[in-house]
């Protein structure tokens, strides 16, 4: 263990105002704030230092689908000013060095204790409190708790027959070796083409001898057109920050797009084609800002559909491969849409090779490779892109208990029940970073994650202002809440798909469309209503709330 590990992990206070679980971007910031309500708080985290999702993401081309400028934080002027990115998207090398350097900035890691896992949590009715324990015989007593375990952090890891026979070496793209791999020679085979499939490929295909990708269904993935910063276009952001910065936090997904205000499908054909294609060189997610109903109207999604079809088309020299590539399973954008470096171009590299297994699934691994439909492939290692138990797997899988003795994952069996998707009916006084039922995977993480961080600073502050020491949805906040996210929802074209927002990337997992798709600005001038009522919604309870109640 390192002498810093050894620092981090003196002593733990048994007592504690908040114990925070997760040391990424909402862990890091959640403590910032809470000092400075001079409340006291821990963070416990699983990992050997901060950065949480861009900890464990270290798979090769690993990178942000955001542009640096406006995933980063905005609560500190002067941090904005001094930190210089190198890429318009940065890579993770460079966003956890951004990380490290916040926590370095605002002394964070005095308070963070890392290779600690919550083993379990539980509410004591009788105290008002959580008693947290963890695998390192920690246990401790806090007045609040505050999940900030991130929405992608739960890896999924496939269940194949012979899964241990395989004789290579396995990796899972979302628990990638911090030393790296060389696969230089070997032959290898990638299972999976979500976005950490489509973003490593093209750099492990650079290095292998062979690379045999096993595809069950296509995503559509728009060009990066990644470049080196400008110097120039980093201060035309850092002239203006606080007014772009206040723009984002209402834009529907937390991004300045600059979305088009017309209709795909009323649009002439020609001028259709123009403002795709502009969209197209530009590069990035805000391909899908190009007209206003590509999420809400068939239609109009299918010209855009088409356009990226045709341009799949055009990348892959092979017919055959290019079919298999341009999908067809789902409205583009209905699952995360994807953005690369070359992905289409190198399946015209000689060694990679696509196998379509959405028809003839992979039967199992073998001590040699695995097979598929009774055919044998060799390799030397393995890669899983096989994605992550999203937005509810970390949570479930913790040991967390409310009130009753009902644990979290009995309460989330039929799927996520939230309100604002910050809390849970029957578990007082524990929150949720951008939990299911807020737009969370659906906008820029960095927004999102800073105004329910906010939210939650200001609550607390709320409750001690009026010395409550409970706070609680009620359930009929919480249906109401969990039934609008579900109308909202199927007014678009989203639950058409079987993406993992919908959870169908896990074997029995719920079929409920767990973000918030009403918008970040929507969203968050709904929390801001709610905070402004006294917490509509929401129980309150302590001396002052009693002494009214009795009234």
């Amino acid at each position: 263990m390192s002498q810093a590990t050894e620092t981090q992990r003196a002593a733990v206070p048994k007592q504690i105002d908040v114990v925070i679980v997760g040391a990424g971007f909402g862990g890091m910031y959640m403590l910032h704030r809470l000092r400075g309500l001079g409340l006291s708080a821990i963070v416990f985290d699983i990992a050997t230092g901060v950065g949480g999702t861009w900890y464990w993401n270290r798979y090769p081309g690993a990178r942000c689908d955001v542009e640096s400028m406006q995933y980063s934080y905005s609560f500190s002027e002067a941090l904005q000013q001094e930190w210089q990115w190198s890429e318009v998207f940065a890579g993770q090398p460079e966003i956890l060095r951004y990380a490290n350097h916040v926590a370095d900035r605002f002394d964070l890691r005095r308070d963070m204790r890392f290779e600690t896992r919550v083993t379990s949590a539980v509410f004591d009715e009788a105290a008002r409190r959580w008693t947290v324990e963890t695998d390192r015989g920690d246990e401790v007593s806090a007045r609040y708790c505050v999940m900030a375990t991130g929405c992608l952090s739960a890896a999924r890891r496939p269940d194949f027959p012979g899964l241990d026979s395989f004789k290579g070496k396995t990796y899972h793209t979302g628990h990638w070796p911090h030393e790296g791999v060389d696969f230089t020679g070997l032959r290898v085979g990638v299972i999976g083409t979500g976005s950490s499939a489509i973003q490593s490929i093209p750099v492990i295909a650079e290095q292998a001898a062979h690379v045999t990708v096993f595809q069950r269904t296509p995503n559509f993935s728009i060009p990066s057109r990644n470049r080196p910063m400008p110097v120039e276009y980093a201060q035309s952001w850092k002239d203006v920050y606080p007014t772009r910065r206040a723009e984002a936090r209402l834009a529907r997904t937390g991004v300045l797009a600059y979305p088009n205000d017309q209709s795909a499908i009323e649009t002439p054909d020609a001028e259709r084609q123009a403002i795709y294609e502009k969209r197209w060189e530009s590069g990035g997610t805000t391909f899908m800002a190009s007209f206003n109903d590509l999420i809400f109207n068939k239609a109009s999604n299918d010209t855009a559909a088409d356009f990226v079809r045709d341009k799949i088309r055009a990348m892959v020299n092979d017919p055959a491969k290019a079919e298999l590539l341009a999908p067809t399973s789902h409205p583009i954008g209905t699952k995360r849409i994807c953005v690369d470096t070359n992905y289409y171009l190198a399946y015209n590299r000689p060694n990679v090779d696509l196998v379509d297994v959405r028809n003839t699934p992979i039967e199992a691994l073998t001590p040699d490779g695995l097979t598929v439909d009774g055919k044998e492939y060799a390799f030397d290692a393995i890669v899983f892109a096989t994605g992550f138990d999203a937005m509810t797997g970390a949570l479930t899988r913790m040991g967390i208990v409310g009130r009753g003795g009902e644990t979290l994952a009995d309460k989330w069996e039929a799927g996520p029940r939230t309100y604002l998707g910050l809390m849970t009916a029957g578990f007082p006084n524990l929150f949720m970073i951008t939990g299911p039922g807020s737009p969370s995977v659906l906008s820029n993480m960095m927004v999102s994650i800073e105004q329910h961080v906010d939210w939650i600073a200001d609550c607390l502050e709320h409750l001690t202002q009026h010395q409550s020491d409970v706070i609680e949805p009620t359930l009929q906040a919480e249906d109401a809440w969990v039934q609008h996210v579900n109308d909202v929802a199927y007014t678009t074209l989203y639950p058409s798909a079987a993406s993992w927002y919908m959870g169908a990337n896990i074997p029995g997992k719920p079929r409920v469309f767990m973000p918030y798709i009403g918008g970040v600005g929507t969203y968050r001038v709904k929390c801001d209503e709610i905070a402004a009522n006294g917490y509509e919604g929401f129980q309150l309870a302590g001396p002052a709330a009693i002494a009214e109640a009795a009234e």
